[in-house]
């Protein structure tokens, strides 16, 4: 479940659920309406996974 992927990355990165939601979707509530059984949309799954990863490989670069 996506949840579960983004909640990891919270986690690792310390990031706050909102300014993560802003980041990836535009909508600081995202992930609290996931947490609340929201169910995106494929194209929004797609881009916040998109997002992730390249976060993620951003900050093992530097």
């Amino acid at each position: 479940m996506l949840i579960r992927k983004i909640e990891k990355f919270l986690r690792q990165t310390g990031m706050p659920a909102t300014k993560f939601g802003r980041l990836a979707t535009h909508d600081p509530r995202f992930v609290g309406d996931l947490r609340n059984g929201r169910m995106p949309r494929d194209h929004t799954e797609r881009r916040v996974e998109h997002f992730m990863n390249n976060y993620q490989g951003a900050s093992h670069a530097g």
